[in-house]
């Protein structure tokens, strides 16, 4: 496969290796080859590495003629170009890979990326419904499922994971994420990191790896208003102990690649912001892999108004620490000229390139460009029934258990007639949900066909109504149906003749991700309308929420009897959602982020400050609160049921006071008292109730996921140190105060056994 590159290595001299190939020897050290190849390149070809285009033409095809696809294919042939994004499938890596390799003066590999987000054809959930199974080992093993089918496609590279702490969401991408709290997003990122990466440096080299990307960096969480490419301005204290604590996780997991953000950060576009990115990342952190901006993100600073023009945006970029440039096109045009008017040092290029060599390097790629290339392998491992499995474990331990009355779940499995309502129930599309641009349309196993396997009910499905008024993509805006209730009728009528009405309702798949921001949080289009008509004729309604944010369902969650959160699963949806409904699987999920009662109480999360008057302490109108809802979540962070029933009791600290340094042991013990085998996730939180920097009401600090037979009970034990009990004050210094810490052990962000410690 490899031959005509690997005869590379055998080219010698008398005295050995000819000069112009030292670097292909693969015994020597890996920062020597790139010393070694690095004085063989010319600026342009340095240039040319800090250069990433996007997929531009059929390359299994005929070279392209005109416009700029014709200038990128002759800078991939100058050997310009040292990234491709979105091009996919093994022969057209490899065709692109040729030239690259074989048609360029010094033949350096390309590093081909790829927005990976939750899966590449066989989809996992969204990553913040996985971020809802709290299962650490069960997300890491989705990312190496996701890595696996990437890497047997050509892929080397994914923009993954999406780090950013988000508590607002009117957001669309908080579906990347995992969610508002910083402590489970560090968990999550560090498992996803060592899923798509491996456990060490050198598993990289592996055909079943792929590097990882943490992003976006930093604070795009926090953009106002919730809406896209907005600019962010908050405090210090937010910055180092909400934003940047998951993103120090994906470096500590050994993270590859870093992307910048679109948002500014105290008037300074990420891009261009060298505290972030050379203080923070490269200096505080250590980090040695390389960042790579957001698409055109370096052009975006002229809109911005913090650059005055190309040349300007390029020299900010660069001098800020952004290595690689996504598609802005201006490195390769503006870069050289900077460099030779004394603009830009050469010495801030060459610190880009040689982090970009050192992944290509460590991706093994020097070594066999080829190595991602192999289509037996391809054909093996894409859609896979071993993979497919994988996802579906991942998808059940996603399903949230939000509300369960009447004794309605789990559904019997015969005898009963259930009428299944909703377009959502028999689509095939939106369970992929946003994001899985690799993934075939309509691939998804629906709600209708995942419950038509259980065949001793009754099983009637009627869609109700359209959610759609025309077909939604990816690119375009989504337009919902809010006229036509032609289905109506016939939706009522099964309902009555049901023992159980079985409802799929929420938001379709493309209604969240980039550019997808909201200010109504509602059931979109005829949606609520239809619950509320079934509702009158059959009580009984069991709701399943598809949904890639957290939605505001007030009515539903006042008057429906059984409500399960179901997300957008991906490709195993329709088994996963039937498998919990019928008891084949005892959910277990709970909530990363609390769902507000309605879009006014936005943004919304549980480790929020204290005011000055939090309670209505003189009975009078003059505290902290709404005058026209409660100011709690509808449903709060860590919250999730099961069909057992948990009991915490004997909450223990091994003594009540501590100096700095040692160790806080907390115990408490957990029995399952209901009828099912089950699983929960047992959480801790603290509180610094008085500290230089205001402390969060609650912060969560340890969770683990506890398997309970009916009528066991078990001890679980968790350990805080100065990690857990420290914060950063405004200057970014760790600080571990003395004072008084309360805990609390329960089984959501509000509930739970209490107790306190002082730490001298």
């Amino acid at each position: 496969m490899i031959k005509k590159y690997a005869l590379l290595l055998i080219i010698v001299s008398a005295n050995g290796y000819s000069q112009a190939k030292k670097h292909l020897d693969p015994k020597k050290p890996i920062e020597e080859r790139i010393s070694l190849l690095m004085k063989e390149m010319t600026l342009e070809e340095k240039v040319g590495q800090m250069n990433q285009y996007n997929g531009f033409w059929d390359v299994t095809g005929p070279a392209p003629k005109g416009g700029t696809a014709e200038l990128k294919y002759e800078h991939l042939r100058k050997g310009l170009v040292g990234s491709m994004l979105t091009v996919r499938g093994v022969k057209e890596v490899r065709a692109v890979q040729k030239i690259a390799v074989e048609e360029t003066r010094l033949g350096i590999p390309l590093i081909i990326g790829f927005d990976v987000i939750h899966g590449y054809k066989t989809l996992s959930p969204i990553p913040l419904a996985e971020a809802a199974s709290w299962d650490l080992e069960a997300i890491k093993k989705s990312a190496s499922i996701a890595a696996d089918e990437a890497s047997a496609s050509g892929i080397n590279w994914t923009f993954g994971p999406n780090v950013d702490v988000a508590n607002d969401a009117r957001w669309g991408r908080v579906m990347e994420g995992a969610g508002e709290d910083p402590y489970l997003g560090s968990k999550v990122g560090y498992a996803r990191v060592k899923g798509f990466q491996g456990e060490t440096v050198a598993d990289l080299a592996k055909v079943n790896t792929i590097a990882a990307c943490a992003k976006h960096f930093a604070a795009y969480g926090f953009v106002e208003a919730g809406l896209e490419y907005n600019i962010v301005d908050i405090s210090n204290s937010k910055l180092y102990n909400s934003v940047l604590p998951p993103f120090e996780a994906t470096v500590d997991a050994g993270v590859r690649t870093f992307m910048n953000s679109f948002n500014t950060l105290n008037g300074v576009p990420a891009t261009g912001n060298a505290f972030l990115q050379r203080d923070i990342l490269k200096g505080k952190w250590k980090f040695n892999g390389f960042v790579i901006s957001d698409y055109a993100s370096i052009r975006e600073m002229i809109a911005h108004g913090y650059a005055k023009d190309e040349a300007d945006a390029t020299a900010k970029a660069v001098i800020a620490g952004s290595d690689m440039d996504m598609e802005s096109y201006l490195y390769v045009a503006k870069l050289v000229d900077l460099v030779k008017s004394g603009k830009v040092k050469e010495s801030l290029v060459d610190d880009a390139v040689r982090r970009i060599l050192r992944v290509k390097f460590e991706l093994g790629l020097f070594d066999d460009p080829y190595r991602y290339c192999d289509e037996k392998r391809e054909k093996e491992v894409v859609g896979s029934k071993a993979n497919n499995d994988g996802v579906l474990d991942m998808a059940k331990k996603s399903i949230v258990l939000l509300k369960n009355e009447k004794n309605l779940l789990p559904l019997k499995k015969s005898g009963q007639k259930i009428a299944l309502i909703g377009a959502l129930a028999n689509d095939k599309n939106s369970p992929l949900g946003s994001w899985r641009i690799a993934a075939d349309d309509n691939t998804a196993i629906s709600v209708l066909e995942g419950m038509q396997q259980y065949k001793d009910n009754k099983l009637t499905f009627e869609k109700g109504a359209d959610l759609l008024s025309q077909k939604a993509t990816f690119l375009t805006e989504t337009v919902f149906n809010t006229t036509d209730r032609s289905g109506f009728e016939a939706a009522k009528t099964a309902a009555k003749n049901a023992d159980v009405v079985v409802m799929v309702l929420g938001e379709y798949g493309f209604q969240s991700g980039e550019a997808r921001s909201r200010t109504d949080l509602n059931l979109p289009g005829l949606q609520q309308e239809i619950l509320e008509e079934i509702y009158k004729v059959n009580p009984n309604v069991v709701l399943v929420l598809n949904n890639g944010r957290p939605l505001s369902i007030p009515w539903a969650a006042e008057n429906i009897p059984a409500i399960v959160e179901a997300w957008q699963l991906g490709t195993q949806t329709g088994n996963a959602v039937a498998q919990v409904l019928y008891g084949d699987y005892n959910p277990s999920g709970k909530l990363p982020m609390s769902f507000p009662r309605n879009v006014g109480q936005v943004p919304i999360y549980y480790n929020k400050y204290s005011t000055g008057r939090p309670i209505d302490s003189d009975k009078n109108v003059f505290w902290s609160h709404y005058m026209d809802v409660e100011k709690t979540p509808q449903f709060p962070f860590g919250f999730g049921l099961s069909y057992t029933k948990f009991d915490y009791k004997n909450l223990k600290l091994n003594k009540a006071a501590f100096a700095k340094g040692e160790k806080v042991e907390v115990s408490v013990e957990v029995t399952n008292s209901g009828n099912y085998d089950g699983k929960e996730v047992v959480q801790l939180y603290i509180h610094d109730e008085f500290a230089s920097i205001v402390r969060p009401i609650k912060e969560l600090k340890g969770f683990e996921l506890v398997n309970l037979k009916k009528g066991e009970t078990k001890t679980v034990t968790f350990t805080l140190t100065d990690k857990e009990l420290g914060f950063y004050d405004n200057n970014g210094n760790y600080l571990v105060e003395p004072g008084t810490f309360k805990i609390m052990v329960g089984w959501n962000s509000n509930e739970g056994l209490t107790d306190s410690f002082e730490l001298k």
